[in-house]
């Protein structure tokens, strides 16, 4: 009975069952579709952020020094070497020395041959950042009885001195030892020329120098001028410019780059370097490398680019929540519509039924039944609208698919034009602007790590170029789930509607029929 009177009536009332169920049907379909382009958003976004993850350096070795290892000579002022005797007044001082400084510590280059032969561990380059540091002036005539002129001080003097540290200049600019061997790594890998070449096997032992273009400016430099770079004794070596190198905002540049072996040699750290710099097969694998680096060398310190790959997925998550926050409350607006609409239709529909509910209470129905027969054709109405919105919500989601553009990205960041051998996709060998192509065995000076890393990228970097394609994906959850509010709608309208019915009196209703 209950089916039969269910089926009579949504028969007879075909353009209103049409109207709810469509109006459901709409909002059930738009979520699906939004759902699924939030989907396909996600997927893509995440394809390409894994094909850019794992490039240039993943990971940096340094060592602290110990407490106390660092020290000046007692003079004050380093003069060769730390020599506690004090010139005579009028000698003329001009003392330039190379050294790592104090914040970093030398580490052997066979701690780059432990690391570049970790499993994980696609290349490793060694590196040198150090300090060059020039006093020049004159030595004054200093009266020792008056107190505080000594060479570290900056008292009164006797016989018309003045201050002791006024006689004197001290100059200093950062200088970094590049690795040739593995130029792909290091702090050149990212930098564009402005002016010159960059690097080339051929340059291993030669004096020559790239200089940063904001100390170039500064100090009026260009291609072919000549630069003066202290040593560990305190003379000078004169360096050819023969690059000018621009690095990324955001960087924190040395002023002047050399050939690691010559930085070795004039800072007297042969075979030594102070930073070893990492790239992981893969970026899966940088916490492993991390961990692996960390147990070969525990009393060194590792640095790898979790950071940064945080920043970058946090820009991408953020960007997928947006659309994904969008496209929800977007869906839920529409839901409420599509709710309210079929509850609104339902209602008007049970106030033009007064006489049928008056007569069937007349004859007998308790308003329990009335309710059930209302609730029962909108839960059907319901699942009409549902298995329409579906069908509407795959249309949509092909829809978008074939609609959407294609999103690309570069595999093997490409490394800048200063790079030692030439700009190249990072990990592939060959190639470059330089006068000899990319991919140089082994790793000079002591970066012994590079001689099979375009090899080994290889295998990760296959393609140059990733193609993705935004597929807006419709999982069977996301059916289920749209099937399950299609539902609901039918009840929340068949609830309004049976509420308005059991309110009905049979006399009232009686005295509406003609």
């Amino acid at each position: 009975m209950f089916f039969t009177y269910l089926r009579r009536e949504l028969r007879r009332r075909m353009r209103q069952a049409v109207f709810i169920a469509l109006g459901l049907a709409l909002g059930i379909g738009l979520v699906i579709t939004v759902t699924a382009a939030a989907a396909g958003v996600k997927n893509a976004q995440g394809t390409v952020l894994k094909a850019l993850y794992g490039v240039g350096t993943d990971a940096t070795v340094t060592k602290t020094p110990a407490a106390g290892s660092f020290t000046r000579g007692s003079c004050g002022f380093g003069f060769s070497a730390g020599t506690t005797k004090r010139p005579a007044a009028g000698t003329k001082i001009n003392d330039s020395t190379l050294s790592q400084g104090g914040t970093l510590a030398s580490i052997g280059a066979s701690s780059v041959s432990t690391v570049s032969g970790l499993h994980d561990v696609a290349a490793a380059a060694g590196g040198l950042t150090l300090n060059d540091r020039t006093i020049s002036g004159t030595v004054p005539a200093v009266n020792v009885n008056t107190g505080g002129g000594g060479f570290g001080g900056g008292g009164g003097s006797g016989g018309g001195g003045g201050s002791f540290r006024a006689n004197f200049t001290t100059t200093t600019f950062g200088v970094d030892g590049v690795d040739l061997g593995v130029g792909e790594l290091g702090p050149l890998s990212s930098g564009k020329l402005s002016a010159g070449r960059t690097f080339i096997t051929a340059d291993a032992s030669s004096d020559v120098a790239m200089v940063d273009a904001n100390y170039a400016t500064q100090n009026k430099l260009s291609v072919g001028s000549t630069i003066a770079l202290g040593n560990s004794s305190g003379t000078t070596t004169n360096f050819k410019v023969i690059g000018i190198v621009s690095e990324p905002a955001g960087d924190n540049p040395s002023d002047v780059y050399i050939p690691l072996a010559v930085a070795q040699k004039l800072a007297n750290m042969k075979n030594d370097v102070n930073t070893i710099y990492v790239a992981a097969n893969s970026s899966s694998a940088i916490s492993t490398v991390s961990g692996e680096i960390s147990k070969a060398l525990p009393s060194d310190t590792v640095t790898t680019s979790a950071d940064l790959a945080n920043e970058v997925t946090g820009s991408l998550s953020s960007a997928s929540s947006l659309a994904n926050n969008l496209g929800k409350w977007l869906a839920i607006a529409v839901l409420i519509a599509a709710f309210l609409l079929a509850s609104l239709l339902t209602m008007a529909a049970v106030s033009r039924r007064v006489r049928e509910f008056g007569t069937l209470k007349a004859l007998g129905w308790k308003s329990r039944r009335i309710i059930g027969q209302v609730m029962g054709e909108a839960v059907a109405m319901g699942i009409i609208g549902g298995i329409v919105g579906v069908g509407l919500g795959l249309a949509g989601a092909e829809l978008v698919t074939k609609l959407s553009p294609k999103l690309t990205a570069v595999v093997g960041q490409t490394t800048g034009t200063a790079t030692p051998g030439g700009s190249r996709q990072f990990g592939f060998p060959g190639g470059g602007t330089g006068s000899a192509g990319g991919g140089f065995p082994g790793g000079g000076g002591g970066g012994g790590g590079g001689g099979n890393f375009a090899n080994s990228r290889n295998a990760n970097a296959a393609a140059h170029t990733v193609a993705v394609h935004l597929a807006a994906s419709v999982s069977g959850s996301v059916i289920i789930l749209a099937v399950v509010l299609a539902v609901a709608g039918g009840i929340i309208a068949g609830t309004f509607g049976g509420w308005r019915a059991a309110r009905l009196r049979p006399a009232a209703a009686l005295s509406k029929v003609a």
